[in-house]
């Protein structure tokens, strides 16, 4: 596996944050929604059968206020949304799992240090920010308590937290490691030293449509926790959907960042959705799905800091 250092991130360029700046600009003016016909078009399929429940568990984490219209194209309001850092706990009949170990008791010299500067400035955690580690213990739990890490996708707010569990297995996409892990070039800062010296279990979406989305993996084939294609802001981002004793929860990752995303089909504005959406066409698409999804399943957008207040 290539080793990462600053110098083997990949690089945003000038031209690349100009171009967000104007998207930003004009998105603010005339945000993209989705047309009756792109509604229209969208297959869906019945909520599959489950056969054993979960135990969904936030742990506890600090929030930062962010004015809205940097979080949801189009956003009229000045208001600001607490985004967080979250990350969860799923208790299975067979085992415990840790859901986007988000943050490294080192991340500021390790990960934040080597992303390009305009990116780290615009996610740069709070000072009090909860390690991953510290959440556990605050949350009642310790790296013994844990079977292996599920990750939504690779990106550095949902695995950095794994460099201080080493050793901890951890359950990833096979599109989504290939694109992260392989070439000399890290596409995301701080997701390699995450991942390396530990057991990598790889997946396949083998499964059928489930609801709005076109391909699943059942993880313990019991229905209790599907996996679901929600490639856009990773070629292999996806999404949870838990069986919990409160209902069905679908824990959609990074696809989107607040409800409001959800509710309105709202992209992200150009700035940051430019440098962080891999594919932002396909990452819209996704949105719509899960636009439509939201009357039948609870949505929870991994950083929505206050929808995950009710699961803590």
């Amino acid at each position: 596996m290539p080793t990462e250092n600053s110098a083997s991130v990949r690089r945003i360029g000038a031209a690349t944050c100009c171009r967000a700046v104007v998207a930003s600009a004009r998105g603010a003016v005339r945000p993209r929604r989705p047309t009756r016909a792109e509604l229209a078009a969208v297959p869906q399929t019945e909520l599959p059968p489950a056969r054993a429940t979960v135990r969904f568990v936030a742990l506890p984490q600090v929030s930062r206020p962010v004015p809205a219209p940097f979080v949801v194209e189009g956003a009229r309001s000045s208001r600001r949304l607490q985004i967080g850092l979250r990350t969860y706990v799923i208790e299975h009949p067979q085992c415990r799992i840790l859901l986007d170990p988000s943050i490294s008791t080192s991340v500021r010299d390790r990960t934040l240090s080597a992303m390009p500067e305009p990116l780290r400035l615009a996610v740069t955690p709070p000072a009090d920010v909860l390690s991953t580690v510290e959440a556990l213990h605050v949350g009642g739990f310790d790296g013994a308590d844990i079977d292996f890490a599920l990750p939504t996708h690779l990106h550095w707010d949902h695995v950095s937290g794994l460099s201080d569990l080493p050793g901890l297995a951890t359950v990833v996409h096979r599109p989504e490691w290939d694109w992260a892990m392989t070439g000399m070039i890290a596409p995301v800062a701080g997701v390699r030293p995450a991942m390396s010296g530990r057991e990598i279990r790889n997946y396949e979406l083998d499964g059928p449509p489930v609801l709005t989305f076109p391909h699943s993996h059942d993880l313990f084939g019991d229905g209790a926790v599907l996996l679901l294609d929600l490639a856009g802001h990773t070629p292999g981002s996806v999404g949870i959907l838990l069986n919990t004793e409160r209902g069905r929860l679908l824990v959609a990752g990074d696809a989107a960042w607040h409800h409001d995303q959800i509710d309105q089909a709202a992209q992200k504005p150009g700035f940051p959705g430019i440098l962080v959406d891999e594919d932002r066409d396909a990452t819209f698409e996704t949105l719509v799905r899960l636009h439509i999804a939201r009357s039948t399943v609870e949505i929870l957008p991994t950083h929505d800091h206050v929808l995950a207040t009710r699961w803590e």
